[in-house]
């Protein structure tokens, strides 16, 4: 809307402008003839009035006087030229017929024989302004030439200029006026058209695939508009369908995998049982001398095979079902040097900052974490020459930080998206629960949980939990 006023405005302007330089020169051109007529008519009176006999060499006797009377009636200068084209009168003053041409170009004189009607018109500039001089023939009374009129005659142009400027004044203040009414009404149109598009916008941009997402609801809008939040709701109600199936797809696999594993491990010590009692039989003699301390090995085999399966039970139970979190407010420092208590490798080193830092966590859940990362460190190091573990903790605005590092062998940078993984576990014995419930702790505390590792020579799980914890 914008650009057609500004298109209109400026064709106007210019079909404004060329319009009244149209108007200028026809109405010059009018006037000089207007002007040329009158005074070949007080010519020709003149001529019939004369005792002169009428002719070329007494034309400066004919209009010795009568050129001025007819100059100061018809109030505009003009000259008599002989037919070679030498000045022999003019109505103009002495001094200023010093500025006359007393001689006319032989180009006018061929241009006037030339000509159909006997009339040239010259257009000349002078000082900056537009003027015209026609040469026309006198005749004599019996239509024979005996002479040229020159009547010279500047264009003026000031009172068609002022006009001109007061009708672009006017123009400007009415099309300035539309100019305010159309950004007015573009903007208000636009932003009725667009609002509807705004709003699905601002939806599309906050559509998250693992949330629920609200649906798109304008009174009123236009078909198009319409066509386009019946097909996002439309859309939402299948990402919605499609996420939940997908979790819980996820979920059954996830579970379904857990149940391979936990049978994997169950059957790994239900084998060495099945086999040390089928010994047993085939070789038990109640006459044997040595029958005790074979009962009493045989005892013992079972009773660590059932030991492997309860603990297989209990991380199970333990990942499966995650007690509620009790939060209280307790010195981080103090808890976790009570959990690095139980270990009696003498290369576990705690480090601290400050002697206290006070948050409200869980402090099972804590011990717990803490627990796994150093059995973690300590199950990575069977072959080193000199091991190390160092425990750090630390405050970071409202965050707790705790780092485990040790030079153990390191992880593969392939496995590094894969430790966290339920059922995923690089070493010979175990579920590799244990990563997987410290990362589920963590994340229940909004926190966070990262891992840098260089093979063969050490690995850092950096954990962060809020002080407080997050609703």
């Amino acid at each position: 809307m914008i650009l057609l006023v500004v298109i209109a405005s400026v064709l106007i302007l210019g079909i404004t402008i060329y319009q009244f330089r149209e108007i200028n020169i026809d109405y010059h051109k009018v006037r000089l003839v207007k002007k040329e007529n009158q005074i070949k008519q007080s010519v020709s009176y003149t001529l019939q009035q004369t005792t002169y006999p009428v002719t070329t060499e007494n034309l400066n006797h004919i209009f010795r006087d009568e050129i001025y009377r007819i100059a100061d009636v018809q109030n505009v200068n003009f000259n008599i030229y002989d037919l070679d084209g030498q000045l022999i009168k003019s109505s103009k003053t002495q001094f200023e017929n010093d500025s006359i041409s007393t001689c006319l170009n032989p180009e006018v004189l061929n241009n006037l024989e030339t000509s159909v009607d006997k009339r040239y018109v010259e257009h000349n500039t002078a000082v900056g302004d537009r003027y015209q001089a026609s040469y026309i023939y006198i005749n004599d009374l019996k239509f024979k030439p005996i002479g040229i009129l020159n009547l010279p005659y500047f264009e003026d142009n000031s009172f068609n200029d002022k006009e001109l400027r007061e009708f672009l004044i006017r123009l400007a203040w009415v099309y300035l006026l539309m100019m305010i009414i159309a950004i007015g009404s573009a903007y208000f149109v636009s932003k009725y058209i667009t609002r509807s598009l705004q709003t699905v916008s601002d939806m599309l941009t906050n559509t998250d695939l693992t949330a629920h997402n609200q649906k798109i609801f304008v009174e009123n809008p236009s078909e198009e508009i319409g066509n386009l939040i019946t097909s996002y709701n439309a859309m939402i109600d299948e990402l919605e369908q499609s996420a939940a199936k997908l979790a819980r797809g996820e979920r059954e696999q996830a579970w379904r995998e857990m149940a391979k594993q936990v049978a994997h491990e169950i059957k790994n010590p239900l084998t060495p049982m099945r086999l040390s009692v089928q010994s047993f039989e085939r070789k038990f003699d109640p006459n044997d001398p040595d029958v005790e301390s074979k009962v009493a090995e045989y005892s013992k085999t079972l009773i660590q095979q059932i030991d492997i399966m309860s603990n297989i039970a209990s991380a199970f139970s333990n990942f499966a079902e995650m007690p509620a979190q009790q939060n209280e407010t307790l010195n981080v420092v103090k808890i976790i040097k009570l959990a690095l208590d139980i270990f009696n490798e003498n290369y576990i080193n705690f480090h601290s900052e400050e002697d206290e830092i006070i948050a409200k966590l869980d402090r099972t859940q804590l011990i717990r974490v803490v627990t796994n990362l150093v059995k973690n460190a300590i199950q990575a190091m069977p072959e080193v020459e000199n091991p190390n573990i160092t425990v750090t903790v630390s405050s970071e605005d409202e965050m707790v930080k705790i780092a485990v590092a040790d030079n153990g062998i390191g992880i593969a940078e392939e496995l590094k998206e894969k430790i966290f993984e339920p059922k995923f576990t690089t070493k010979s014995s175990g579920m590799g629960l244990g990563l997987g419930m410290v990362k589920n702790i963590v994340e229940t505390y909004k926190g966070d949980i990262k891992v840098e590792s260089r093979e063969g020579i050490e690995t850092i799980f950096t954990v962060r939990f809020p002080k407080s914890p997050k609703v």
